[in-house]
């Protein structure tokens, strides 16, 4: 059944569309919702997360249909938003389409346009719908995104949605195969992609079993960044398995291989930049953390020795009492200026 919420404060426009619509109506092809202002459609919408146009005066008590075009944009994006107002000056037009308004309707309203933009507005909001639905149903896409990048963008966002920026406190990890550029110079390309696909399935399997996500793959590295309540935690316990994990090749990729490269790790965690960055003329982005921390991470992993993992004092203390640490002393970072504590992490404590 396609919704339509109508938004008015005066009765008037609800009954007139209802009798415009009265055979969809008794047919249940179509249900019409009502509320008297902006926050009441707010809390219409968030009720009923199917609505797919928004029949919307300009002038309301409590919040105006220009700033409930706003929210609907934010909060709700696959809302078609329709304007019906008595002032059809170009200012309050421009002002309406700027902020997303599938069109804009002059009172008093002809019913036969009426029906038109209704039909044009839930149609597009269906192929919007059917869009994001075979996207969430495509494991191929899968295969290349990541579920957490994947469900972000499964979200119905705008582009300026995807697009803005947003601090975060998290913990980034480096892992990174190490010698691995004297056995990709002696070995098949073939035989290296099958060392890096068993090394990668390890680490992405121990990210994800502790709450983390991968957000790039370097080469022979991999970026990985976990968020929430216990970040630093799930980091370290992270980087163990993925370090137990790869220990465990080890037997293998010796009569494979004739080595078998340990793990380099490096750790840190604080505020850092979420956004997407890359080529708006070619649209083409990548969602990622950006910062300070990042590039701190990435240091301590360039000084750990193989099988080492490397976490500043900062990850240390947000993750507890729970590990077992060894002083790295402190190590003078490149880039800088001054030098910072850092552990290795040896394991649990029993």
């Amino acid at each position: 059944m396609k919704r339509v919420l109508v938004v008015d404060d005066e009765p008037d426009l609800d009954t007139l569309i209802r009798q415009k619509f009265r055979r969809q109506i008794r047919a249940g092809e179509l249900e019409l919702l009502s509320a008297r202002n902006g926050v009441e459609a707010l809390e219409v919408l968030a009720r009923s997360g199917d609505v797919e146009v928004a029949l919307c005066d300009i002038n309301m008590p409590k919040m105006d249909g220009l700033t409930l075009l706003e929210q609907l944009r934010e909060r709700f994006p696959l809302v078609k938003p329709v304007m019906i107002s008595a002032y059809g000056d170009m200012e309050n037009i421009r002002g309406a389409m700027n902020r997303g308004a599938f069109d804009f309707l002059t009172k008093p309203l002809d019913l036969r346009d009426l029906a038109v933009t209704v039909g044009r507005a839930l149609e597009q909001a269906r192929r919007v719908r059917e869009t994001i639905q075979s996207i969430r149903e495509n494991n191929i896409l899968r295969m290349f995104v990541n579920d957490a990048v994947f469900d972000y963008l499964s979200q119905s966002r705008s582009v300026e949605q995807l697009r803005r920026a947003e601090t975060i406190v998290a913990t980034v990890v480096f892992f990174d195969v190490c010698g691995f550029t004297p056995l990709s110079e002696r070995e098949a390309p073939e035989r290296v992609v099958e060392l890096l696909d068993a090394y990668f399935d390890r680490i992405v399997q121990a990210i994800v079993d502790h709450r983390g996500f991968v957000d790039k793959f370097i080469g022979d590295a991999v970026m990985a960044v976990f968020r929430g309540e216990d970040h630093a935690a799930d980091a370290i316990r992270g980087a163990l398995a993925a370090r137990a994990a790869i220990a465990a090749l080890g037997e293998r990729f010796e009569a494979m291989f004739g080595v078998a490269p340990p793990v380099a790790v490096g750790i840190h965690s604080g505020p850092m930049l979420s956004c997407s960055v890359g080529a708006r003329s070619l649209e083409r982005f990548d969602l990622t953390v950006i910062g300070d921390v990042v590039n701190v991470a990435a240091r301590l992993e360039s000084e750990a020795e193989g099988g080492e993992i490397l976490a500043s004092a900062r990850t240390c203390e947000l993750a507890g009492d729970g590990f077992v640490l060894r002083s790295r002393g402190v190590l003078q970072v490149k880039g800088k200026e001054r030098g910072m504590s850092v552990f290795d992490v040896d394991g649990v404590v029993d």
